[in-house]
């Protein structure tokens, strides 16, 4: 399959060279085409011109013996007449003069009165149109055999230089005042234990001897683990700014082509071009695009990405000592990375980022808002508390929709409004304003979310609820916003509960009022489902015990996953399927002695719904306090 792949790449080229070839060679024959038919206009010109006579007006004035001379030229003519006049004509072709003249009745007697001279046309003139015939072939030829060497040539140079590296290198820029430009440690917010271990890093580079003294070496390697969007690039960035010695930048995807070798050429190429510069800095993102587990092809071949993967393995530690370099990285899959790649000696340092909490995403919206006009209203703590589980690249985001929802409505300022808004845009999209509902659609609705809402503030353990309503935004024809009060790195057995019984909310609430059910609880029955295994098959929160039935084995190769094996009997499949049912029967259960116990304030509260079609904190909390 690789010779086949290694062919397709060079013919294509080779193809499209020909064609360029093909192309030159047609634009050459139009323009010597065009500068043939430009000299035939000219001398079609010079045909129509008042100083040129035909022939019988010579044959006139001979006769008369008005002519002094005849200068020949090919079939040229040019006559000297005794008035000092000067005058041209064209003999007929491979017909001397004097037989043209004869023929039109000029006596040999009336010529001898005339001078005739014979011009001989310039050697280079004479020449050019002797071999001009031959000329153009072999011109039009000799382009198209110069264009094909040179794309021959260009594809050579191409297929040499195609194992160099594709990394960037970038230098630290300064202003005028010596300050640093770009990213710095600065504009990243939060994140303070990882900013340190990479400032040990940059301090390493900066004065070695302050850790050499001690005996101290310099990392090997810095891998950033961390989940999507919470800054390990951004990180990245501001080390590139703050070491203040040569950064090389190259995604992981770019080592690996199709040809093979080729990913270990790059390997050597890159790292010589850092030891080059060093001391330095190789940062390779998206690492685990080619650090993945070895030995995980069906066949178990030796492919070219494993390949890549050894030779950054001797790079960073092999035979020879590689001095000088640290190489980061940067992955949001650790569980699916070489264990030989994360051994000390390659990547020393494992740094994890984490979600922001509550003060890091305050932080961050400060950060984000600082160029941003922010009516005096506005706290970001509001909006901190109301964004648990959003990362950085979250938070700029809804920070920027909010500036554009703004702009969208003509203010000059971002609200709170804005801000709120820009929460629910970024969670589940944009309002869906034109669907056209039905009244009875609406009042199922109301209800669905009013079960939500309801058993959510009837629950302990449950989050409060901050905001219902039933606008469609995105896929939901309605939803309730929740957030916990407190930042919970630890969830309990009770708070899963009452999450399951908070689900299951809508979908027994259209139970009661409706006796039947809809489509609109399938999301949160998805949900359930996947809680209520979690807690049987990796927590321990069921009568099954405190076993993990999840394999260790499952990874994302398709070789790991045909060889890996369930730790568990068939028998013990059905016991936790048997548990997983009893879970969510147990949460329906509840959730429906608790809304047929309030059914009063469950109609209130849709009703509510109905009118207004949103809830914020403040107006469903009064609704509560209504019934005590």
């Amino acid at each position: 399959m690789n010779g086949a792949t290694r062919q397709k790449k060079p013919n294509k080229s080779l193809k499209a060279q020909i064609i360029k070839g093909v192309l030159w060679v047609i634009v050459l024959f139009l323009i010597i085409s065009g500068i043939t038919s430009l000299l035939e206009d000219e001398s079609l010109k010079d045909v129509e011109n008042e100083d040129v006579i035909s022939l019988s007006l010579l044959v006139e004035g001979v006769k008369e013996g008005s002519v002094e001379s005849i200068f020949i030229e090919g079939n040229d003519l040019t006559i000297e007449f005794l008035d000092g006049s000067e005058k041209k004509a064209i003999k007929e072709s491979e017909v001397s003069l004097s037989e043209s003249l004869s023929i039109f009745g000029v006596t040999p007697l009336e010529l001898s009165q005339v001078s005739i001279e014979r011009r001989k046309p310039s050697g280079f003139v004479f020449w050019l149109l002797a071999l001009l015939p031959f000329l153009i072939p072999l011109i039009f030829i000799g382009v198209f055999i110069w264009m094909m060497s040179r794309g021959v040539k260009k594809a050579n140079f191409q297929a040499m230089g195609f194992g160099k590296t594709l990394a960037r290198m970038i230098q630290p820029e300064k202003d005028k005042n010596g300050k640093k430009k770009g990213t710095t440690f600065k504009d990243v917010a939060g994140l303070k234990e990882s900013k340190e271990e990479l400032y040990e890093v940059v301090e390493f580079l900066k004065s070695p001897k302050k850790f050499t003294d001690l005996g101290a070496k310099i990392p090997k390697g810095v891998l950033l683990v961390g989940p999507p969007g919470c800054g390990k690039t951004l990180l990245s960035r501001a080390v590139a700014n703050e070491a203040e010695v040569p950064f090389f930048s190259m995604s992981g995807s770019e080592f690996v082509e199709m040809f093979v070798g080729v990913g270990a050429s790059r390997v050597r190429n890159t790292f010589q071009e850092a030891k080059k510069h060093a001391p330095s800095i190789l940062f390779i993102d998206e690492l685990d695009a080619i650090g993945r587990y070895r030995g995980a092809g069906v066949g178990g071949g030796h492919d070219e990405r494993e390949q890549t993967l050894n030779q950054i393995l001797v790079e960073m530690d092999g035979f020879e000592v590689n001095k000088g370099i640290i190489v980061m990285g940067a992955t949001n899959r650790p569980d699916i990375l070489d264990p030989a790649l994360l051994r000390p000696g390659r990547f020393d340092r494992r740094i994890v980022l984490n979600l922001p909490d509550i003060k890091e995403r305050q932080a961050i919206l400060k950060l984000h808002s600082k160029n941003k006009p922010l009516a005096k209203g506005v706290r970001l703590k509001n909006i901190a508390e109301r964004t648990p589980g959003f990362s950085g690249a979250d938070l700029e985001n809804l920070v920027n929709e909010a500036a554009i929802l703004s702009a969208r409505e003509e203010k000059k300022e971002i609200g709170m409004k804005e801000l709120r808004d820009s929460i629910e845009k970024v969670l589940l999209g944009p309002e869906r304003k034109s669907r056209v509902i039905s009244k009875e659609e609406k009042r199922i609705t109301a209800y669905h979310e009013a079960g939500h809402a309801l058993l959510a503030s009837s629950l302990r353990g449950a989050d409060p609820v901050q905001k219902v309503t039933i606008i469609p935004r995105g896929q939901a024809g309605g939803y309730t916003l929740k957030t916990p009060i407190k930042e919970k790195s630890l969830r309990s057995k009770k708070e899963f509960l009452a999450e399951l019984a908070v689900l299951m909310g809508g979908y027994v609430a259209e139970e009661i009022v409706f006796k039947d059910i809809t489509t609109g609880a399938s999301s949160d029955l998805a949900q359930a489902t996947s809680l209520a295994r979690k807690m049987v098959t990796e927590y321990g929160m069921s009568s099954l015990g405190p076993v993990q039935y999840k394999s260790s084995d499952e990874m994302v190769f398709l070789g790991r996953e045909l060889s890996s094996h369930k730790h568990y009997s068939e028998k013990k499949a059905e016991e936790i399927d048997n548990e997983v049912s009893r879970l969510i029967g147990d949460a329906r259960d509840r959730a429906g002695k608790v809304l047929l116990k309030k059914k009063d304030l469950l109609d209130r509260i849709a009703k509510e719904l109905i009118l207004k079609e949103v809830l914020e904190k403040e107006e469903y909390d009064s609704l509560l306090k209504k019934r005590v």
